[in-house]
């Protein structure tokens, strides 16, 4: 077995947690009773910490560990985590802990919610040093003659099959205790073979950063802060209230239902072709254009999305299921397929142009400082996420003080997520005007001076 394949083995189980806690707001709303906001509010703390702590890991890797022990440890901890999410389900510690084996709220106890949240916090360490060592380590494999030809494309066959299989076959399985269970196997699975080479790995020699070097990056990128946090704020929506929306709609194409895993195979198709655009559009541009224009699709889909949600709770309210959150929604699923393209192309826009500003740094360790430049960045994304739970909170308080009704009740049915998607539309649109305005100003000052 090449390294290659033992590599890509952990990038392939990643794909197949990520298909399997699509749903996971779904998880927290129909099993544990959650309000949809209690639920998307975890899970985008949790993706925020996900974003922050490669920052760290990174430094960590330059500095202590090098990218081959800060798999062995994100992996180990990847295992553990998905093997806690997936003991934490209602039936597998029903008898030892003498509670009932329903996927019911009153069936989870003390136990299997510590589980739950530890096995969290496991997995965002495990994504973080993914993301840090994992395309790293396997680019210091690509030297060895014996890793070409049919070794690489077994493993990027490998990886196909594992996504068909996470997006297509996976959510037909109704317990939770198995759906999230199959991945935990995965990734243990991935994670013995990875350590079965050892001895066998190619080993690049770490790149010492100085603390000051990196402290320098972090001054040049406050001025991006703002639309970074506001595009993050709308990226957030992907996992957390789109999937609400697309709970309980009608997902049948002809005669067949479709899995909502659906919506993200069309996510990643639509990131494939947004990716090229993005690249030829900043090809004679600045990163600031790439960002502007991030912030124009943005709106679109703010306001898209506000549509579409507009018009399901239309549907709700003439067939009186707003005190029915579990009925069916008769409302295509595929009226969201147009907010899943525009934040494809958000997602795709945005990354490209964060890029651009990394490969513009030009000083004496500018390669190393890059990655650190694209970490950073990331990590001010992941405070976006953060930053989104939080204005949902103050949203609905204010809300609630001018109009005398909460936009958020415990139910999609009850809320009125429209709402909040037209305010996600006009921040988008502000920090597009002050965009506007810090480039003009820039140059402006850049004339004076020369």
């Amino acid at each position: 077995m090449k390294s290659f394949v033992r590599i890509s083995a952990l990038l392939g189980a990643e794909i197949l947690v990520m298909y399997a806690f699509f749903e996971m707001q779904n998880y927290l709303t129909n099993v544990w009773n959650l309000s949809f906001t209690h639920a998307a509010g975890i899970l985008n703390f949790w993706n925020g910490i996900s974003m922050v702590l490669p920052l760290l890991l990174l430094f960590v890797v330059d500095t202590i560990t090098g990218n081959f022990a800060m798999l062995v440890l994100s992996s180990t901890a990847y295992t553990l985590g998905t093997v806690m999410v997936a003991i934490s389900t209602p039936p597998l510690l029903a008898n030892a802990t003498g509670s009932c084996k329903q996927y019911e709220p009153h069936c989870l106890g003390r136990v299997q919610k510590t589980l739950f949240y530890a096995g969290m916090a496991f997995i965002a360490v495990g994504i973080a040093g993914h993301l840090v060592s994992l395309h790293p380590f396997l680019e210091e494999q690509q030297d060895r003659p014996s890793d070409a030809g049919h070794i690489q494309v077994g493993g990027y066959t490998l990886l196909v099959l594992l996504s068909l299989t996470g997006a297509i076959a996976l959510p037909y399985i109704k317990p939770w205790s198995v759906r999230f269970g199959i991945p935990a196997i995965c990734t243990a699975l991935a994670t013995l073979l990875y350590l079965t080479g050892w001895c066998k790995y190619d080993r690049g020699p770490r790149s010492r950063v100085p603390l000051s070097s990196v402290c320098r990056v972090f001054a040049t990128t406050i001025p991006m802060w703002p639309a970074v946090i506001v595009c993050s704020m709308v990226s957030s929506i992907r996992n957390t209230y789109f999937v609400a929306q697309a709970n309980h709609l009608n997902r049948r194409i002809g005669g067949r239902e479709v899995p909502i895993q659906v919506l993200l195979l069309i996510l990643s198709g639509a990131n494939q072709v947004f990716a090229p655009l993005a690249d030829k559009f900043l090809n004679a541009r600045a990163p600031s254009t790439g960002l502007g224009v991030t912030m124009v699709l943005s709106v679109l889909c703010c306001v898209t999305a506000a549509k579409t949600e507009r018009r399901r709770l239309d549907v709700v309210w003439s067939h009186s299921l707003v005190d029915k959150p579990d009925e069916d929604i008769p409302m295509t699923v595929y009226w969201l397929v147009f907010q899943f393209v525009l934040l494809a192309g958000v997602d795709s826009f945005f990354e490209k142009s964060v890029a651009k500003f990394c490969d513009g740094y030009d000083q004496s360790d500018g390669e190393s400082l890059k990655k650190y430049l694209g970490y950073l960045n990331k990590g001010v994304c992941g405070v976006g996420f953060m930053c989104s739970a939080l204005s949902v909170y103050v949203v609905g308080k204010i809300s609630e003080k001018v109009g005398g009704r909460n936009w958020f009740e415990h139910t999609l049915n009850e809320s009125r997520l429209d709402n909040y998607f037209w305010e996600l539309a006009c921040l988008s649109g502000a920090s597009l005007v002050v965009l506007v305005f810090v480039g003009l100003c820039i140059k402006l000052i850049r004339r004076v001076c020369i």
